[in-house]
C-alpha cells in the first residue's frame, strides 16, 4: 500500500524546480482534509456545526457553519507553511496575501472552494473540497497582487479535490495524469487506490439540474432531449444522475463515463459556477484524465479571467459527450 506522502515524495523528482514547495502545499491540503473529514463525520452528532452561519458569502449565498469552518481550516493550514504567498477562497470577497517575510518569498498561490455542495451537509449527502495551485507571476519577495490570481487555467501547476462520501478520497493532478487516494481512518493515511485515472471516451450518464430546464439555452434543451431518446441501437437513452455537489457528480462521471452540465440560464446569465474555484481545477483534472471541459464554446483552460469570482457556464466529462453537446449548441443558437 503506497501512501499519499510516499507518492508525493516519489513524484517530486518530476518537478526539480519546485524544490519540495509543491509537495509541502499538497501535504497541507492533506492535513486540512483530515480535519474537515473529522468534523463532517461528526455533523449529525454535534449540532453546533450544522445549519446556517447567519451570513452570506460574496456570492450572495447563505453560508453554512461548515463552510466557514472549512475556509478557516484550509487558510490556517497554508498560513502555517512558508510555501504559499497568497490564498483566495470562494467564501471571501478578496484574496488573502500572507504578508510575513517567509510567505512573500513563496512561489505559489492557492485558490479553493472549501466546501463544495455544502447545502447538502444537513441531509448527509456527499460534499467536497476543490483546490487549484499556480506559480505567482509577480516578483518573489513582494506581496502578491490580484494579477497572481487572474491566470488562465492552463497555467495551473496542480489541482484536485477531496470528496467526503461513503469513503473520503483525495484526487489530484500535477500535469502528469490523475491519481486518487482513499483515506483509511484507522491509520490516518491516504492510500493510493485509483492510479492513473482515465475518463471513458464516451459515457451513459448525463448530470444536470433538469428543474432549470426551461431556462436553459435552446441547444442544451435539444441535447437533453437527445439524451432521453429511446434508441437502443445508438446507446440511447442515457441515464440521468444529479447529486447537486459538483465534486460528487464529477467524481462519479470521471470513473464511469458521463457529462456534467451547468449552462447559463435566466437566473445566471453568465453561468453559476465559479471559473477560478470550480471550473478551472475540474477542467485541468478532466483534461489530464482524457476528458474535456468547455463553457459551451471555448476550452475552459484557455479563458482569461477578469474577476476573482467570475462565473462561467460549464460542460465537463467524457470527450465525445462534450463534443456532442457542442454540436447541438452550434446547431440551435438562441
Amino acid at each position: 500500500m503506497k501512501s499519499l506522502g510516499e507518492f508525493i515524495v516519489e513524484k517530486q523528482a518530476e518537478y526539480p524546480h519546485a524544490r519540495g514547495n509543491l509537495s509541502g502545499i499538497l501535504a497541507a491540503i492533506r492535513l486540512a482534509a483530515k480535519v474537515i473529514n473529522r468534523d463532517i463525520n461528526r455533523a449529525g452528532l454535534v449540532h453546533e456545526i450544522l445549519g446556517d452561519a447567519g451570513a452570506e458569502n460574496v456570492q450572495g449565498e447563505q453560508q453554512k457553519k461548515l463552510d466557514v469552518f472549512a475556509h478557516k481550516t484550509i487558510s490556517a493550514a497554508f498560513f502555517a507553511r512558508d510555501d504559499v504567498a497568497g490564498f483566495a477562497s470562494e467564501e471571501e470577497e478578496n484574496f488573502i496575501a500572507f504578508d510575513s517575510e517567509k510567505n512573500r518569498n513563496a512561489k505559489y498561490i492557492v485558490l479553493t472552494d472549501p466546501l463544495d455542495g455544502s447545502s447538502n451537509i444537513d441531509v448527509n449527502v456527499s460534499v467536497g473540497t476543490i483546490f487549484s495551485i499556480y506559480r505567482r507571476v509577480t516578483p518573489v519577495g513582494t506581496p502578491v497582487t490580484l494579477e497572481d490570481f487572474l491566470q488562465p487555467g492552463r497555467a495551473q501547476v496542480a489541482a484536485g479535490y477531496v470528496v467526503y462520501g461513503s469513503s473520503t478520497m483525495l484526487v489530484y493532478t500535477t500535469g502528469n495524469g490523475v491519481n486518487g487516494f482513499t483515506y483509511d481512518p484507522g491509520i490516518g493515511v491516504f492510500a493510493l487506490s485509483h492510479e492513473n485515472i482515465r475518463i471513458p471516451e464516451d459515457g451513459k450518464i448525463y448530470s444536470v439540474n433538469e428543474g432549470q430546464y426551461l431556462k436553459f439555452p435552446q441547444g442544451v434543451k435539444k441535447y437533453i432531449k437527445y439524451c432521453q431518446e429511446d434508441r437502443p441501437s445508438e446507446g440511447l437513452p442515457l441515464t440521468s444522475r444529479y447529486i447537486g455537489s459538483l465534486v460528487s457528480d464529477f467524481h462519479r462521471n470521471m470513473l464511469k463515463g458521463g457529462i456534467y452540465m451547468y449552462p447559463q440560464g435566466s437566473n445566471y446569465p453568465k453561468g453559476k459556477l465559479r471559473l477560478l474555484y470550480e471550473c478551472n481545477p475540474m477542467a485541468f483534472l478532466a483534461e489530464q484524465a482524457g476528458g474535456m471541459a468547455t463553457d459551451g464554446e471555448r476550452n475552459i483552460l484557455d479563458i482569461q479571467p477578469t474577476e476573482l469570482h467570475q462565473r462561467s457556464p460549464f460542460f465537463v466529462g467524457s470527450k465525445k459527450m462534450v463534443e456532442k453537446v457542442h454540436d447541438f449548441i452550434r446547431k440551435y443558437p438562441d
